[in-house]
């Protein structure tokens, strides 16, 4: 995201894209945990005409490059579309576990947006919310709050173990 006036926007090109400190190695961590990693994107400037798919997808290839994501889902429409797949529909978390065998309800959605927190929520995910003091509406009930996704990894392996540890039990 790129930040103008405190509010997210996606990278207009490659020079913008950022891969935050501590993303990769919390993916890798993520990864040998045993999960699958799948981003889920609303990308409305398809929509609108300012970005074409083509400039989408090399973004999305880049981080798929830098992190090590299984797969990146994208839903190209705007709000006024009313499609299944746009955030907070849980269209695209429903195509990535039907695509590669997962089990939402034993999953987690990890977002900085309100959109990403509610669209877990509906497909059953636990979810993880990363502050970014962005000047929008946060989200309702996550069931943690974290700075980034390094921490919210921890979160999540340690969930795992202890979900492990009950089933033991």
């Amino acid at each position: 995201m790129v930040l103008r006036n405190r509010r997210p926007h996606p990278p207009a090109s490659l020079a913008e894209l950022e891969i935050l400190p501590g993303v990769p190695e919390a993916c890798l961590a993520l990864r040998r945990a045993g999960l699958t990693l799948i981003v889920v994107t609303n990308q409305p400037d398809i929509a609108r005409g300012t970005a074409t798919s083509e400039s989408v997808d090399q973004l999305n290839d880049e981080v798929r490059a830098h992190t090590g994501v299984d797969a990146v889902y994208v839903c190209p429409h705007d709000d006024m579309d009313g499609c299944d797949c746009r955030k907070p529909a849980p269209g695209l978390l429903l195509q990535g576990a039907k695509d590669h065998g997962i089990d939402l309800g034993r999953s987690y959605m990890v977002g900085d947006r309100w959109r990403d927190i509610e669209a877990g929520q509906r497909a059953g995910c636990r979810t993880a919310y990363v502050e970014r003091d962005y000047q929008e509406v946060g989200p309702r009930g996550a069931d943690i709050v974290v700075s980034d996704l390094p921490e919210a990894a921890r979160w999540i392996i340690q969930d795992l173990r202890s979900s492990v540890e009950a089933e033991r039990d």
